[in-house]
């Protein structure tokens, strides 16, 4: 029990390693090691919640070294919290994948599974520690395995896409390392807890105002903040689908943990919202985020495409949310965290269905697939409405907290964009309907048959069993939404 919250990292690690042995043996053995790794640190994940709950935050020293000088993982209940979405979520994708990875890997299967463990092991380390340089070398461990992952992709545009990944995440890298150096140019330490108690007594030194901008541009790099974007579309489009349910639903939470982390642990509220007051710069920049993706994705032909700007609007939505200074703003944030990564998931399993069947997901091509496909598109159905925000799917009530938080802020042109995009949001999803529902299947002799006439092809069953269970989520995670606010998120705010 003692040693649970290192579990939750180490075993995905030895897992990587063991699964990559296993490959050069028989590479059928990379499978069940990766997906017992998954569970072992998914229940590990599980218990530290439990314990955290009933005793409050957990401090553990790696290898017994204490803070300052030594790494130490702090975990209260926001991280809790986010440590067991992502084992989850890296979890039931690894059982929805198999297929998949059988089919779009070509042989390497092995090497998919290690760098799949080591991508994960980085997401759970970077949510766990409590060390400002050790969050770095695991945001770059994510970022490696990112890299290499999205190059596994599309033969033709995957590398392309990897490269143009490559050089925006080395400046996102760089510029929050140059942030830590300044803040251990000024207090000496790294520990988080430390280095937030030195720095209450020195908020009016430049170097702190430099140290907290270099940090926050190269998290809203990495979590693709707009116009810090760029880099994102493509390289969710033309990665394998596996690691597309995967990397869209945690890898941009995460980096919105981190920010808020860094802003309530490392520099604190009071420092942001009353010595800099940047509060008002940064939801209208959230404003013009939530917009700007909401328009970029009604261009898009590609449902793929067209999901990953939705997932640029839903950063604007947390970012916006965090820096309201106000409680309900940042309940918004947090709660969306989990309602966004459980929405983005549902989403991107159906996508994986699709694409296992159809291979293009050209909006054109997606006609007739309720005929075809009637469970997968169920559960689209399902995930789309909590974007939009109907209840009582759980995007719903973490987009009602925000909007609470903009009028009690005074922030109505963000309360306004959160309207419009989800607006925006209900005609991207309809149109999808429409093609997918009232417009007939073409037949291979170039006749268009009827829903009544047309063979049902659905994706295997792990796959479906997955993605139907993450739909049905939504409406639980909805349903429990004050439980998870008033046991979580109020009592880690308070």
């Amino acid at each position: 029990m003692d040693n649970y919250p290192a579990l939750i990292v180490v075993v995905p690690l030895l897992a990587a390693l063991f699964a990559g042995l296993a490959a050069w043996i028989e590479e059928r053995l990379s499978y069940p090691i990766a997906l017992m790794g998954l569970a072992i640190s998914m229940f590990a994940a599980f218990k530290v919640l439990m314990q955290v709950m009933v005793s409050g935050t957990i401090h553990y020293r790696m290898a017994g070294w204490a803070p300052p000088m030594g790494i130490e993982y702090s975990i209260d209940l926001l991280n809790a919290m986010v440590l067991l979405i992502v084992a989850s979520i890296a979890f039931f994708n690894l059982i929805a994948s198999y297929k998949s990875v059988e089919q779009e890997t070509n042989d390497r299967a092995g090497s998919f599974y290690t760098i799949y463990l080591l991508f994960v092991t980085g997401l759970l380390g970077v949510t766990a520690t409590g060390d400002l340089f050790n969050l770095y070398v695991l945001i770059e461990i994510t970022s490696l395995t990112s890299y290499a992952m999205v190059a596994l992709g599309d033969r033709d545009r995957g590398p392309l896409a990897s490269l143009n990944y490559i050089f925006i995440g080395v400046i996102g890298a760089s510029f929050y390392l140059l942030g830590v150096g300044y803040l251990y140019l000024k207090t000496g330490s790294l520990n988080m807890v430390d280095v937030a108690n030195i720095l209450s007594g020195i908020h009016g030194s430049s170097t702190v105002l430099v140290a907290f901008i270099l940090c926050m541009i190269g998290i809203w790099i990495k979590m693709a903040l707009f116009p810090l974007h760029v880099w994102l579309p493509n390289a969710y489009s033309y990665s394998p689908v596996a690691f597309a349910r995967i990397v869209a639903p945690l890898m941009t939470k995460v980096m919105v943990y981190v920010m808020i982390r860094l802003m309530i642990t490392v520099f604190g509220l009071e420092y942001i919202f009353e010595t800099l007051n940047l509060a008002d710069a940064v939801v209208w920049l959230a404003t013009i985020a939530v917009l700007a993706g909401a328009i970029m994705a009604l261009s898009q032909k590609n449902l793929k495409k067209m999901l990953t700007y939705i997932i640029v609007c839903e950063i604007g939505y947390m970012v916006g949310g965090a820096w309201l200074g106000n409680q309900l703003g940042m309940t918004g944030a947090i709660l969306h965290i989990l309602n966004d990564a459980l929405m983005t998931f549902a989403l991107f399993l159906a996508v994986g269905n699709m694409g296992y069947k159809l291979k293009n997901l050209d909006l054109i091509n997606l006609k007739g697939l309720f005929g075809k496909m009637p469970w997968t598109m169920t559960g689209f159905v399902l995930a789309g409405f909590s974007i939009i925000g109907v209840p009582p799917t759980c995007g719903f009530f973490s987009k009602w907290y925000l909007i609470l938080g903009a009028f009690e802020a005074g922030a109505y042109h963000f309360a306004a964009a959160l309207v419009i995009s989800s607006l925006i949001c209900a005609v991207l999803f309809f149109k999808v309907f429409e093609i997918s529902f009232f417009e007939p299947a073409p037949e291979a002799h170039g006749q268009r048959s009827s829903h009544s006439h047309v063979a049902i092809e659905e994706a295997p069953i792990s796959m479906l069993v997955v993605s139907g269970l993450v739909s049905i989520s939504l409406i639980v995670a909805g349903l429990y939404s004050g439980t998870i606010v008033n046991t979580i998120i109020l009592p880690f705010l308070k």
